[in-house]
């Protein structure tokens, strides 16, 4: 995976983004500081209404499991080679319980699929599922009924597949305005 330099539009100085009620909502949700990726989304205060509460939600409110969302999340941004993503969502994955192994894992997906030491039948199935959303669109039935064997409950199936459009979405929008990961600061 590789980003470019520089973002395809200018990133706006904290201190003029707006309007200000919609800067400050992200920042909550966010635990006060803001992402490249909202200062982009700020560019249309209408959109990142609009973002802020629907990713909210999908990170915030589901009943899936933490640990297969971020699973599905980072395996979207190695799929999708969103560099920026995989920052983000690695550090969640190895909190909600996942290993580095397992990441490392994902650079070689097919392999990680059948994988049956390092991933659990539920991991294998959001793997499956992930791969077959983000690179072909259309799920097979076989995939389908593997996901239903191990996550029988329908809200938490809708939850997985929303998780990985949205992060699709996310990986999208990212790399096609070649946000730029955050400067760390030591």
């Amino acid at each position: 995976m590789q980003a470019a330099d520089t973002p395809r539009i200018p990133v706006v100085a904290d201190a003029d983004l707006g309007p200000a009620e919609v800067v400050a909502a992200i920042q909550q949700r966010r635990g006060g500081s803001l992402l490249n990726l909202d200062r982009m989304l700020l560019n249309s205060p209408a959109y990142a209404v609009g973002w802020n509460g629907f990713l909210g939600a999908v990170r915030n409110k589901l009943s899936l499991d933490a640990r297969l969302r971020e699973l599905a999340i980072c395996t979207v941004a190695v799929l999708t080679r969103a560099d920026y993503e995989y920052g983000q969502h690695a550090p969640e994955f190895l909190d909600a319980g996942g290993s580095q192994a397992q990441l490392d894992a994902l650079q070689h997906i097919d392999s990680a699929i059948a994988n049956q030491i390092l991933f659990t039948d539920a991991e294998r199935a959001t793997l499956a599922l992930t791969t077959e959303m983000t690179l072909q669109v259309q799920v097979s039935e076989r995939c389908f009924a593997a996901l239903r064997k191990v996550l029988p409950d329908p809200q938490q199936q809708v939850e997985l597949v929303g998780v990985i459009a949205a992060y699709n979405m996310v990986a999208r929008f990212l790399e096609a305005l070649q946000v730029q990961p955050e400067q760390i600061v030591e």
